[in-house]
């Protein structure tokens, strides 16, 4: 698979606007795990490896556990994300699938439940970011850098 073009240079006007949302939701005030767990959850999602990369090094790289990472995936048979956590994955696949789900109001109850309406415009404004970043890098083809790969003993 090859890149199918730069993005940074077919329309910097463009990826200016799509950086200045980034800039946004860094300075959301979302707790950065809740940015991590967005990310991460609808870049699966998507099936965008750049950005699945991106995100689980950056979400080891604030602490987060191998575990809490490798099990995203599978969220809803795991015990190891608490209810906001929950809801929040329930809300990023809903909106991320949104032509399949519609987006139900009983994943909108459950995400008002553990946050305030303020934190529910910045969770999913910050979806749609990611949203917006999982569609250059997979329409675009854009290739994640490849680790030196380790060798079994």
């Amino acid at each position: 698979m090859h890149p199918r073009l730069d993005i940074t240079k077919a329309s910097p006007e463009a990826i200016k606007a799509v950086y200045a949302l980034e800039q946004f939701v860094q300075n959301s005030g979302l707790e950065r795990r809740f940015i991590h767990l967005i990310k991460l959850r609808a870049s699966q999602i998507n099936g965008c490896a750049y950005c699945v990369d991106m995100h689980v090094k950056e979400s080891r790289h604030d602490g987060l556990s191998e575990q809490w990472i490798n099990l995203m995936c599978v969220w809803k048979e795991s015990t190891v994300y608490d209810a906001r956590e929950r809801a929040l994955l329930g809300w990023v696949d809903s909106v991320t699938n949104i032509a399949q789900t519609g987006i139900p109001d009983s994943d909108f109850e459950t995400l008002k439940a553990h946050f305030s309406e303020e934190e529910i415009m910045k969770i999913t404004v910050t979806i749609g970011a990611i949203n917006t970043w999982n569609r250059l890098a997979v329409g675009f083809r854009s290739q994640h850098p490849v680790d030196k790969v380790a060798k079994a003993a």
